[in-house]
């Protein structure tokens, strides 16, 4: 698989938990969130369309530019405080459910599609 093939499926992966997010976030709210932290006030759905949008840019950015080696190495880096924020949010402050998962596990794809564009990318 290609550099460019790779920094596709970091699009992808981006494009989809994002455009979940902005089209339908309280969605993600009702199925990601545990019931104490439920809310259906606008600012909860309000922030995380915003979040969901930011996601959708950064696709955008993914499916246009052409990543180096290096920007492979960064936003691998990059991702590292995800794992923090999915781990304190599930195990110490459990804000987040078993569905949310899946953000840990769309994460750890693009941290190995990182690795993989790395090794790919010219220097």
């Amino acid at each position: 698989m290609s550099a460019r093939t790779t920094q596709y499926l970091i699009g992808a992966v981006f494009a989809v938990l994002g455009g979940w997010a902005l089209i339908f976030p309280q969605s993600v709210i009702d199925l990601g969130v545990t019931p104490e932290y439920h809310s259906n006030d606008l600012l909860p759905r309000l922030l995380m369309g915003c979040f969901g949008a930011q996601a959708c840019l950064f696709a955008l950015v993914a499916f246009t530019a052409k990543f180096t080696r290096r920007t492979f190495a960064a936003y691998g880096l990059a991702l590292l405080p995800f794992f923090i924020f999915n781990y304190w949010f599930y195990f110490v402050e459990p804000v987040l459910n078993e569905v949310m998962f899946i953000d840990f596990v769309g994460n750890l794809i693009m941290l190995a599609l990182c690795w993989h564009g790395y090794r790919r990318a010219p220097e």
